[in-house]
Order: C-alpha cells, then structure tokens, then sequence
C-alpha cells in the first residue's frame, strides 16, 4: 500500500496484538458533520472488537452508535524514531444484550469517569490496518523489515 518509506505494513493479528498492549486509543467519527477525535480508554474483546465504556447520556454514544468509525491507537519511541500506529475501521453499537453486558461488567474495560449510567459500545472491526515506523534499531519486540 505505501512505498518502501521507513515503514512496514502489519498484518491484522499483529495489529491486534499490538492494540492490546496500549490502554488509550482514539475514536474517530462525525460531529456535526465535521471529523472529531477524542481519546478514550479501551480494551479487546476476544473476536477483535474494540469495546468502549463510557455514560449512557454522552453525547459520544449519540454521535456513534450506528455509525461507521474508525479507532486508533499508537505507541511511538521518540528516541529511536520507531514505533506504530493501528487503526481499526467499522460499525459502531451499543451493547444492547443484557447478558452481553453482564459479561461486559466482569470483562470489560473500566471507566476513567464512573457514571450512574454507562453502556459499552462495539466497534465491529471490518478493517484493520496498521503500519511500524522501523527508523530506529528497536521496535517494541517487532522485527525490523530488511
């Protein structure tokens, strides 16, 4: 997909593992017919989906329940000038199931900001993409391409 660059392009199981290393992505979707970014803490269910916790009331669960997204996580060594960034794209829901969510309490990602009332949402993961930055001589236990 992108010229030979400086980076290496990482196959889904290794995104996968890669995201489930970092507490805090970013999810990326529409507000107000603008893009917005916000950060926010996460986890991986065991399928590859990204799970979110957040208030019932937010106007986070409004903007994407439903809609299509994209999450991104990185990590970056300053230093070495390495590192990588994942991005998981698909549709987002609320986890409606109430046995789903029971699950979801025991296993899922804790909120930052406990609220009364919180919903975990899903973000399907229909595409997963991911590239490594390989400037420096170390990469997070990646092997550097040649």
């Amino acid at each position: 997909m992108y010229p030979n660059d400086g980076f290496r392009e990482l196959e889904r199981q290794e995104c996968l593992r890669l995201l489930a290393e970092v507490p805090v992505g970013r999810i990326v979707h529409t507000r107000q017919a603008l893009p917005a970014v916000l950060p926010v803490n996460f986890c991986l269910d065991g399928d590859g989906a990204v799970l979110l916790r957040t208030a019932a009331a937010s106007e986070l669960v409004r903007a994407i329940d439903g809609a299509v997204v994209a999450f991104e996580a990185d990590q970056v060594d300053a230093g070495t000038h390495s590192g990588w960034s994942v991005v998981v794209t698909g549709a987002a829901s609320v986890v409606r199931d109430p046995a789903e969510h029971d699950r979801l309490t025991r296993t899922g990602p804790r909120s930052w900001v406990p609220s009364p009332e919180e919903v975990f949402v899903r973000i399907e993961p229909d595409l997963v993409t991911g590239r490594a930055l390989v400037g420096g001589r170390t990469l997070y236990g990646l092997p550097l391409a040649d």
